[in-house]
């Protein structure tokens, strides 16, 4: 005789309730982000908390890993049978490796059943790759210099006058004068320098030289544009700009530096904020009102837009096998009464639509604008490109900056390294 028959309706309910439960407790999600900012991980962990309020028997984990090793320990973390369900992305040549490898879930239907028209149009397409739509992007950024306005006052150097290369040329040699560091780099991470050789390449060849170079039509990425970015980027470096020993300072040292006041400017995303928050030595960094933000400036003869931005567009990946309560957690995340939380907290620039106008924090606000507003958007050069060619660009970058190479030897060794990997 079966079981049923022995027990009453409620009790058997309560008994299957406590089997359903304690299957579902074995569902875990984990997911893995870069953020330093604490404010961050605070905002996962409440998004975390609520998700698991509706959802009995399942936990959602936030693991936090600094850049650096991320992306040096990814590959060996997808092999691991504890790999996060979540992974941090910022789309690309890496994400088209991850797809090549097949560690990665198409998330094809579920963004087509009404997700992506909650995003904005732009959001998703570095995130489709051969028709298919591999991760849901959450936020986007944009490369400028931000800037310490006493300093700036103190050097008699006016932000809204920088408009050219020359002028931020001329602009360095004023802060030098009045014995005031002009910027700050994390050298020792590479990546904070290729945002001045890509940068300069934008200005100079626009999006035609970029997409021809991928084409490998000419010369490539060993054309005019590209060694004539590195010959504008040496004209800086033999200046030196840069805070003594950046060439070993990391992208949290650079960003603690800026945020203890010790340089003028930085160029970098908007991810600097947090972490400058979290590095700098009153964990408060350089104050709203005492921060100002500037884009990056024009090249004179230049075929870029001057609204063309660099940056990125960052979003989650689902790795293969995860369960189906991973993706459940995505579209929770991604609700936009999630999202504009964020927004209003000035944690980042969410790309739900109808979040942006919640953005309180103002320098956030106007690169959200710049964004908007940008008819390109190019993702950083060393994600764009791939793990291996993105390292010889970087690693260039770093050379370039140290005298340690030529314009032209560098523009050909990311050249080869776009051949060999296409």
């Amino acid at each position: 005789m079966k079981l049923a028959t022995f027990l009453s309706p409620a009790v058997f309910a309560a008994t299957a309730l406590a089997a359903f439960s304690a299957i579902a407790a074995d569902v875990n999600v984990r997911l893995m982000h870069v953020d330093q900012n604490p404010d961050v991980t605070t905002f996962y962990n409440d998004v975390a908390r609520r998700f698991e309020a509706t959802h009995p028997g399942v936990k959602v984990e936030i693991q936090y890993l600094e850049n650096e090793s991320y992306k040096k320990k990814l590959t060996t973390l997808l092999q691991s049978p504890d790999k996060p369900n979540i992974l941090y992305s910022w789309g690309g040549g890496v994400l088209r490796e991850q797809v090549r490898a097949g560690v990665v879930e198409d998330l094809t239907t579920p963004m087509n059943s009404g997700w992506k028209d909650t995003l904005m149009a732009a959001s998703v397409p570095p995130y489709a790759i051969d028709g298919k739509v591999w991760g849901v992007p959450f936020q986007t950024s944009q490369v400028g210099f931000f800037y310490n306005k006493d300093l700036f006052a103190k050097a008699g150097v006016d932000a809204a006058s920088i408009k050219t290369w020359d002028d931020l040329l001329g602009a360095v040699k004023k802060f030098q004068a009045a014995g005031i560091t002009p910027i700050i780099a994390g050298g020792g991470d590479k990546w904070p320098l290729h945002f001045y050789w890509s940068h300069l390449a934008i200005r100079i060849g626009g999006k035609p030289a970029f997409d021809a170079a991928l084409r490998n039509e000419g010369k490539g990425f060993a054309s005019e544009t590209f060694v004539k970015a590195g010959e504008m980027f040496k004209q800086l470096a033999d200046l030196k700009p840069f805070q003594p020993g950046y060439l070993g300072a990391t992208f949290p040292q650079s960003s603690g530096q800026f945020g203890d006041g010790k340089g003028a400017m930085v160029l970098m995303l908007n991810g600097m904020l947090g972490s400058m928050k979290a590095n700098s030595a009153d964990k408060a960094g350089i104050p709203d009102d005492k921060l100002g933000w500037m884009p990056f400036p024009t090249v004179a003869g230049g075929k870029g837009d001057p609204s063309d931005t660099l940056g990125g567009m960052n979003g989650w990946l689902v790795t293969k096998g995860s369960p189906p309560a991973t993706v459940e957690f995505l579209r929770f995340f991604m609700d936009a009464s999630n999202q504009k939380i964020a927004a209003e907290k000035g944690l980042y620039i969410p790309v739900v639509n109808g979040t942006q106008e919640s953005i309180k924090r103002p320098v956030l606000r106007q690169l959200a604008e710049n964004v908007s507003k940008s008819k390109y958007h190019q993702i950083y050069y060393d994600q764009m490109l791939g793990p291996s060619v993105g390292a010889v660009v970087n690693d260039v970058s770093a050379d370039l900056a140290s005298g340690r190479t030529t314009p032209a030897d560098a523009a050909n060794a990311v050249q080869q390294a776009w051949k060999l990997a296409n």
